[in-house]
């Protein structure tokens, strides 16, 4: 347990914040207000600036290289395991997750370079051409409200589909980019001659692009304030059933040590491709939607999140924080003494506080806070350590370690687990690995009182050795 001094800049402004052990509030106890973001629809179907086109295409790149091929190797490391889980969720998030799985491992799988060629430009024609055509399907550049005004009418765009073209440099660039990604997920090496726009192109020819039929029954979301593109449906759970019964087959083709591998978006390197992929996506969609388009350097600074530094807020900060510096070395110092700050140059503003006290749990004679840990020593079984709980007036329903529960009252097969040792469970349920040298391990657990209120108790520490 050791003080932080927290800082940070962004542009013109500056804050501070003295996390002191036992005397004020953890860091983790104050959040900063969510960022206000676009809705939903808007980012995928109606955006009408740059801003929406890089927010949909960092949302891509993320699901097509790093979440889907992490849920691929999650189903392969364990089946039987990820199979539950999806069948007990059984909704329609679970249903698309297992579509986009299997998708990956059949019809979009890649053995060669030139599968992924392959896959980059079909995903060109099915981003920006074959959804802005069912969209115009769905909605005519004539469609009208319920209430009968225009629903095409500012700020809504109304979009035209785009027409591949190899001598189009901005094209082959995207191709490129997605196909050399693509195949980094598959492990499957980059030849020199798919590195140039002349050498992609004659691949790139050879791709065989079927016709585009609008449908019928499609879903457009346009509620603004909808949180996800997924709708739910009576068939769900027979849906995840043929599902998983299909990448059960599917699994049973590929090789046993057969992995993905999944890649993390990294902004600040210029030989990856991965905001050559980004802005090609972002400024695609731009174009679709007649938005004026960007250079890779303000994409990366805006899909980046990147606000310029200013030297005058980062200097203020260091002063404020040298200032509470000598405070934790002298030792001596109150709650009251200490100061957090937040600052803005270009209002001017200077705000000063103190930091707030951490909270104090009571129950029955007993007192702590977020600071405090309880210990047992002993290498007690999970029994045990229920029992000395409820000593405490404690009665405890979910005992976890790491992101793993080791035991909750709900699920009747924990309860096999009663006389195994905590340590053990530690071991061989979370996966912990103990090295020689340590004697604890850390339990999270949750509780009620006697009223069945939950009862917020600390970071209980079992003693093994």
């Amino acid at each position: 347990q050791k003080p932080l001094l927290e800082s940070g800049t962004l542009g013109a402004k500056c804050n501070t914040q003295m996390v002191i052990p036992h005397l004020t509030e953890n860091y983790g106890a104050s959040r900063d207000p969510p960022e206000k973001q676009a809705p939903m629809c808007t980012v995928h179907s109606f955006p009408h600036n740059i801003d929406h086109c890089l927010t949909w295409a960092r949302s891509e790149f993320e699901g097509l290289l790093e979440k889907t091929p992490a849920e691929v190797n999650a189903y392969l490391s364990n089946p039987a395991e990820y199979m539950n889980a999806m069948r007990t969720a059984g909704d329609a998030q679970a249903r698309d997750t297992l579509g986009r799985v299997l998708e990956c491992l059949e019809k979009e799988k890649c053995n060669s370079f030139q599968d992924c060629i392959t896959w980059a430009r079909l995903r060109f024609e099915d981003y920006f051409a074959n959804r802005v055509k069912q969209l115009c399907y769905t909605f005519p550049e004539d469609a009208a409200t319920s209430t009968g005004a225009p629903f095409w009418s500012a700020p809504k765009r109304f979009p035209r589909p785009l027409q591949f073209s190899s001598t189009d440099l901005s094209h082959i660039n995207f191709v490129m980019a997605a196909s050399i990604l693509r195949a980094e997920t598959f492990g499957i090496p980059t030849p020199e001659w798919a590195k140039t726009p002349t050498g992609l192109a004659d691949a790139v020819e050879r791709v065989i692009v079927p016709d585009f039929e609008p449908r019928k029954d499609a879903t457009i979301v346009t509620d603004e304030k909808a949180t996800t593109l997924s709708t739910a449906s009576i068939d769900d759970a027979a849906i995840i059933d043929e599902l998983i019964a299909k990448l059960e087959r599917c699994r049973l083709s590929l090789q046993p040590e057969f992995r993905m591998k999944t890649i993390q978006f990294e902004k600040d390197d210029d030989t990856n491709y991965h905001m050559d992929m980004i802005a090609g996506l972002a400024n695609m969609r731009a174009r679709n939607y007649s938005v004026p388009e960007v250079d890779k350097l303000k994409a990366k600074f805006i899909a980046g999140r990147i606000i310029p530094a200013i030297a005058t807020s980062t200097a203020m900060a260091t002063g404020f924080v040298c200032l509470e510096l000598y405070k934790v070395l002298d030792g001596s110092h109150k709650v009251e003494d200490y100061r957090n700050t937040f600052a803005n140059l270009a209002l001017p503003l200077f705000s000063i506080a103190e930091p707030v006290p951490p909270k104090v749990v009571k129950h029955q004679d007993q007192s702590w806070t977020v600071w405090d840990r309880w210990v047992i020593k002993g290498n007690p079984s999970l029994r045990e350590l229920l029992k000395w709980l409820k000593e405490k007036g404690l009665h405890a329903y979910s005992i976890s370690c790491g992101s793993c529960l080791l035991f909750n009252s709900m699920f009747p097969r924990h309860k096999e687990r009663m006389d195994r040792r905590v340590v053990d469970l530690a071991r061989e349920v979370a996966m912990v690995d103990l090295p020689a040298y340590r004697r604890h391990v850390d339990v999270v657990v949750a509780c009620e009182d006697e009223n069945d209120d939950d009862v917020d108790i600390p970071l209980v520490s079992v003693y093994y050795g």
